[in-house]
Order: structure tokens, then sequence, then C-alpha cells
């Protein structure tokens, strides 16, 4: 593991007199795991209603403005998202978009039912694929605004009173995902999101009015092809920046220690956390081992920060050295998650 995964700098707001906040990058796993041996995976849409869904899927699309073909145009553009992302990430060896396969959806607004799992040893079998991504779901539900506002316009002849006609409509976008892996028989993944996109104009009438949201069909399909691609983004370890605090006050080698901490030297103030954790007084020799917990944070070696957290605590009494410990714990069974996911 990398050592020193921390920000060089070094916050500047103090979270109370005696401590100092830090942060650290910290990789997490993915938040879908699928079993490395799978190599080779399908792409498959489930998202068209069915006949008896479809006349209520029609009768949606009329109340709510949306244009007769803009459902089937985006769940291509989500489709192709999700296959060009898995197509550019070396977990997988083949992706197939099986696009000559037909289903029917038996849901509006929802998942449907999940594929049985004879379907899908079936549809794998025939088309040589391991696991099964499938677009169960595409919705768009658009709401639209009108107002009119009081204005004036110049003319030769003087000002005269006016109207400008406003027109808002949002649109939202709602996918809903599922990863089959019929090895196993499990759903590797079951998922849904919805983003929104929002558009306004105004005029002198309605119809000029409408016309500045011309390029809804456009903006539409840009966001549900990021949709699918964030989706797949669902299968690869992501970073997040988290904060820490530590110790800065105590004792004079506490005080070193802080500003050699704020210059990067943290092996040089681990030395001296280190000759403080023999203090005879309690709270100075804890705090000396909460900190000597940080430095092995940092270090990446979490067993041994498990261990100096839990003595904080245990032997001293520092209260966050609990808080503390069940983090690290928490991180040490993601990075476990982590090694079996870079395994593949």
């Amino acid at each position: 593991m990398n050592k020193r995964l921390i920000i060089p700098l070094i916050a500047v707001a103090v979270i109370s007199c005696k401590t100092q906040e830090l942060y650290l990058n910290v990789t997490q796993p993915a938040p879908v795991t699928i079993a490395p041996e799978i190599k080779v995976v399908g792409i498959i849409d489930r998202s068209t209603p069915t006949d008896q869904t479809k006349a209520l899927d029609n009768l949606d699309k009329l109340l709510s403005l949306e244009g007769a073909d803009l459902d089937s145009i985006g769940t291509l553009e989500a489709i192709r998202g999700v296959t060009e992302e898995l197509a550019a990430n070396d977990r997988f060896d083949e992706v197939k978009l099986l696009s000559g396969l037909r289903f029917k959806s038996t849901s509006l607004g929802g998942l449907p039912a999940p594929l049985t799992w004879d379907q899908v040893n079936e549809i794998c079998r025939d088309n040589g694929a391991q696991a099964l991504f499938a677009l169960e779901m595409y919705d768009t539900d658009t709401r639209v605004n009108y107002s009119t506002e009081s204005r004036t316009i110049k003319t030769p002849l003087g000002a005269i009173p006016a109207l400008n006609h406003n027109v808002s409509m949002e649109t939202l976008v709602k996918t809903g995902w599922r990863i089959y892996s019929p090895s196993d028989r499990i759903l590797a993944d079951e998922y849904i999101a919805g983003e929104s996109v929002v558009f306004a104009g105004k005029g002198v009438n309605p119809v000029v009015a409408i016309a500045g949201m011309m390029n809804r069909k456009e903006a539409v399909k840009e966001v549900s092809r990021k949709a699918g691609h964030k989706y797949a983004l669902r299968l690869i370890p992501y970073r997040i920046r988290v904060t820490r605090d530590y110790y800065v006050k105590g004792t004079d080698n506490f005080k070193v220690a802080k500003r050699r901490a704020q210059l990067g030297k943290w092996d040089e103030a681990a030395e001296l956390w280190k000759m403080e954790t023999l203090n005879p007084k309690m709270k100075i020799a804890g705090r000396a081992c909460y900190n000597m917990a940080i430095i092995s944070e940092i270090d990446g070696d979490i067993d041994t920060a498990i261990s100096w957290a839990q003595k904080a605590y245990s032997d001293y009494r520092i209260k966050p050295g609990l808080r503390y410990a069940g983090i690290l714990e928490n991180r040490k069974f993601k990075d476990e998650v982590l090694r079996y996911q870079e395994e593949r």
C-alpha cells in the first residue's frame, strides 16, 4: 500500500485549542463487486413497455408534453454510455451489446421483476457471456411551468404595455439497472438513478418562448449517455478525502511536532509523539498514543493504527480513541474488499 496518502496542506481551521485537522486521501472499494473470473459480459435492454403498459406510458407522455421518441432515443444513449465505459475499462476482456434480444417491461415507473435464472443462463450461453448488465427501466417525466409578467416596449410613439411569456420545463430522466451473475445466481447490483434537465425560455408570445427550448432532445440524450457512464463507474474504486484530528498541545514536544507536521515532516513529528507515549501523565501519554495511530494510518499500517487507537482509549481514557478505532476497523474491512477487487 502506498505511503503518505496525505495532502501536504494542513487545514488552517482548528477544531479546538488542543487538536489540529488534517486531510487524507483514501481509496474506497467499488460499490459493486463482480467475481474476478467474469471477463465477458453482455448488455441488454429490458426497458421497452409491454402492450399493457404502453397505453399508460403514452398517456403519461401526452400529459407531460414529451416527444413521441424521447424515451427510445434516451434508452439507446443510456445503453451506449454503459457500453462505452465498460469497454474502456480493462476489467473485462469483452463487452457485448446484445441488441438482437427483445424484452418488454411489465412495470411503469419502477423496476420490473428480475429475469429468471433459467433465462439468464440461456442468454449467457447463447451469446458467450458470463454475466449480464441490464437496463431494466428508462423513463422521462416532464413538468412545465408557464407564467407572464408585465413590461413596457419603447416605440416611436412612446412606451406601450406588453407581456413577457415565460416557460420553464424540467425533465427527469430515470434509469434502473441490474447486474446478473449466473455462476453464483446473485444480483450483483440493483440500482435506480435520476437526473433532471431544466430548460427555460421567454418571449413576446408562447411560441417564441417555447422556441428557446428546442435543444431539449439533445440535452436529454447527453444526460442519458452520462447516466450509462456513471452506472458503469460503480465497478471502479474511487478516492475520497477524509479528515482526521491530531493532538498539538500537552508538552513542548507536541508543539514542536505540530510545526514539523505542518512542514510535512511526519516521521520527525512521530519521533516526538513516540517519546511522549512514555510520559508519566496519563493524558499526555494517551494523546501521544492517539497521534501514533494517526501517523500509522498515514503510513498505511492500519493494524498498527488500530492498536494505538485502542490503547489510547483503553489504557489512557482518550475518548476519541474509541471512535477512531471504529473508523479504522471499517477502513480495514474496505481495504480487504479493495484487495479482492484488485486481484481480478
